[in-house]
């Protein structure tokens, strides 16, 4: 089973999203901030981490510029971000994110990026 991290600080869109993916079966855990984020990060392998951009106490910016590299490398980094300017787009790169989806984003358009980023369909069938 694929396992990943929604770090989001709103309660309500980390509800959403796990809602959302529910179908895709995964195991699911939550961090309401970037701090968080880290803790869980260095304790538990995901196969993809989901990031706000804009969180208290660490951004996601801020998170990946504290993860380990060779995570980074192994690890699929999904950034949710009402930031669209592209030097965001840009920063958010160099600091590792391989995927964006806007904000707002459609719960549908999520579950399809999710799925064909861990190569999954709906079941979690490969």
């Amino acid at each position: 089973m694929k396992k990943i991290l929604i770090a989001d600080d709103e309660e309500i869109l980390r509800m959403l999203i796990c809602d959302s993916l529910e179908d895709l079966e995964l195991e699911v855990d939550t961090a309401e901030d970037g701090a968080v984020a880290l803790q869980l990060i260095a304790a538990n392998r995901y196969d993809l981490i989901i990031l706000d951009y804009m969180m208290p106490r660490l951004t996601g910016i801020d998170v990946l510029n504290q993860m380990d590299d060779a995570v980074k490398k192994s690890t699929a980094i999904l950034m949710l971000t009402a930031k669209a300017q592209e030097s965001d787009r840009q920063v958010a790169k160099e600091a590792g994110v391989h995927y964006f989806i806007p904000k707002p984003f459609s719960p549908l358009d999520l579950v399809a990026a999710v799925s064909e980023i861990l190569s999954l369909s709906v079941g979690g069938e490969r």
